[in-house]
């Protein structure tokens, strides 16, 4: 007997315990292993901005330079061995070409000598008298900074010494400022060696730079439509779902509209030369080709999913009510947006940094070049990484400020007085006891981001090189089979910061216990809280289609030197972070509540001594959807029934 009772208390003991759901009794620090990592991947990031600031030079990329080291427009400090370098450039702010017509580039460095001069000549100069004239009228120098204007007839050398002759017409274009020919047969030239020979990146930069203007008017159009979203979901009625549905119809619509319309003005454009507007004319047809195929799914769905309207719009007013109880929730997207502004702002800074950082080597005739410096590229994919993982943490850190002050007001058993100040108690806990967990699950998002844009850059390398088929259709299917699972992991994680922000625990047990839980209760509410989900998704979408929709107005009209494709993908990508961040408040919400209701489920039964935390108006809608799932479940069930019969049925 005594074997047997030691036996039974061994087995006991081995026996895993089923952990008890405590709402906010327990609290401990979670996943601080991933809280230092973090910390020693940011020194690293403070590192790559130092580097940047002494090693780089963002107003070459921004001004541009000349062949002697001097950047346009601003004061300059010599270069040892090149006599010409160190100059004042404070009023030569634009940058010409002495063979603008013969331009070549050998060894990424143009052939041509390239001055800081204070102005373009805006017409043809046909001898070194006129090139002379021009100089001592505008005070703008054609020639060498060491040939004197009154020199520039008797030199002997002054056919070297000054552009080659006749000096074409230009005018100075916000791309580095530089001074382009007018000359249809020396515009093309020159704008096709500027344009094409230069490498990928600074196209890009060149791309970005020369709309910057339109590209902050399209992110400030963004920020506003994201608020006027976030107004119209916080007052939600039927009347405003439909009226909301039918924009996001016609925008779709009208969007894939133009994109075909603008593919058939570029094909049927007979100027079309330059690698930038070939580029354009590609991801033209490629953006207008997702979009059909996006606006096709989408139409479908909606029509599919279109009784469940009254349903959803019940839902989302329960979502507003738990959002009344702490108001201050609605301007917690404001702060994240914020401070998400400043670290790509930041971001940026070092990239055009890391860009422009090169050791000025000098060459003959006292030029000067920029060669990279090594390990550049290896910065690049660390700051990337910054980027996303970075990016993802304070997108993180706002699901799980928001799930913690849900969390506080469900589990409030006195409804009629809400808890004081939950959102800064949320702010609190995150920041004393789950930051690891939020460093963790973010990380997981990186993890999964990172493998997919390598997959795309794989996919568009062997689609140029024109390999086999195969070889791009599994690159294909793998970055498919990254994007769903980025998605999963989205859903995943936010569950599990709940989950956290209830229990207490660390990530990977939180996630664990959500998983069980909710695989428990789906039943209740899957197909409301999905189709919810839905809803507010196409708030992200429709955002993302008037932002893209105006940046394809604004950025057609510079076709010929801009790479605008980038430029409309950063817009389109800014939008929809935007959209996300203030739309996904109720998402968050959304979750948080069924996750809370779950966890009443698990931990009380209705009665007297374990009432449940849920009120009145939450519990009746949950019984509603009860009942007509029952109802469906009922329906099918008979159906099937009166299939059997009518085949068992005698003739």
């Amino acid at each position: 007997m005594k074997c047997l009772r030691a036996e039974h208390l061994v087995s006991t003991e081995r026996t895993p315990r089923q952990r008890r759901w405590r709402p906010q009794i327990y609290r401990k620090c979670t996943d601080k292993a991933w809280l230092f990592l973090f910390f020693l991947f940011w020194a690293g990031l403070v590192f790559i901005m130092g580097y940047s600031v002494t090693a780089g030079a963002t107003g070459r990329l921004l001004f541009g330079y000349d062949s002697f080291g001097n950047v346009c427009g601003k004061k300059n400090s010599p270069v040892e061995g090149a006599p010409l370098s160190g100059q004042d450039m404070t009023l030569k702010k634009h940058v010409f070409f002495m063979n603008s017509c013969n331009l070549e580039v050998k060894d990424v460095r143009f052939s041509s000598r390239i001055l800081c001069v204070s102005s373009c000549p805006e017409e043809q100069l046909n001898t070194l008298e006129e090139v002379q004239l021009f100089a001592n009228t505008s005070g703008s120098f054609l020639c060498v900074y060491s040939l004197n204007s009154f020199n520039y007839t008797q030199n002997p050398n002054a056919d070297s010494l000054c552009p080659r002759l006749p000096v074409p017409p230009s005018k100075s274009f916000p791309l580095f400022n530089r001074c382009i020919p007018q000359t249809p047969e020396c515009y093309s030239l020159f704008a096709s060696v500027l344009i094409n020979d230069v490498d990928a990146l600074h196209r890009t930069l060149s791309g970005i730079m020369s709309g910057r203007d339109t590209i902050l008017g399209l992110c400030i159009l963004a920020f506003a439509l994201s608020l006027a979203m976030m107004i119209t979901f916080r007052f939600i009625t039927t009347l405003l779902v439909h009226i909301f549905i039918a924009l996001i119809v016609l925008g779709l619509l009208f969007v894939c509209g133009v994109l075909w319309w603008l593919y058939y003005d570029y094909t049927n454009d007979l100027s079309t030369e330059l690698d930038t507007e070939r580029e354009n004319m590609k991801c033209l047809l490629g953006f207008a080709v997702v979009s059909t195929v996006i606006t096709a799914v989408l139409l479908v769905l909606i029509f599919v999913l279109r009784k469940r309207i009254k349903l959803t719009v019940e839902l989302l007013r329960v979502t507003n009510k738990a959002i009344s109880n702490s108001p201050f929730l609605l301007f917690q997207p404001l702060w994240t947006f914020a401070i998400l502004i400043f670290f790509w702002v930041t971001w940026m800074a070092v990239l055009l940094s890391l860009g422009t950082a090169g050791a000025a080597q000098v060459i003959e005739g006292g030029q000067v070049e920029y060669k990279p410096l090594s390990g550049i590229r290896y910065m690049w994919w660390y700051h990337l990484i910054g980027l996303i993982w970075t990016s993802e943490f304070i997108l993180a850190c706002q699901q799980m400020t928001i799930a913690g002050a849900v969390v506080t007001c469900y589990f409030n058993r006195n409804k009629n007085d809400p808890p004081d100040r939950p959102i800064l108690s949320s702010l609190s806990i995150l920041f004393c006891y789950h930051q690891g967990t939020v460093v963790k699950g973010s990380f997981l998002i990186t993890v999964v981001r990172i493998p997919r844009a390598v997959l795309m850059y794989i996919y568009n390398t062997l689609k140029e090189k024109q390999h086999g088929a195969w070889s791009s259709c599994v690159s294909r299917c793998c970055y498919c089979c990254f994007r769903c699972l980025d998605k999963c992991l989205c859903h995943f994680n936010q569950n599990a910061y709940t989950t956290t922000a209830i229990n207490g625990t660390d990530f990977c047990t939180s996630a664990k216990d959500a998983l069980k839980l909710l695989s428990k209760n789906s039943s209740h509410f899957t197909s409301v809280n999905c189709f919810g989900d839905f809803v507010i998704f196409l708030g992200k979408v429709l955002v993302v289609c008037f932002t893209a929709f105006g940046g394809l107005m604004a950025f057609n009209y510079d076709r010929v030197l801009q790479v605008w494709a980038i430029p409309l993908l950063l817009v389109a990508f800014f939008a929809y972070l935007v959209a996300h961040s203030f739309l996904s408040m109720f998402e968050t919400v959304l979750d948080a509540l069924f996750l809370c209701f779950a966890v009443d489920l698990e931990t009380n039964d209705g009665s007297s001594e374990k009432p449940y935390f849920m009120d009145q108006e939450f519990l009746s809608f949950i019984k509603r959807i009860n009942n007509l799932n029952n109802a469906r479940a009922q329906r099918d069930k008979n159906s099937l029934t009166n299939e059997e019969g009518t085949e068992l049925r005698p003739l």
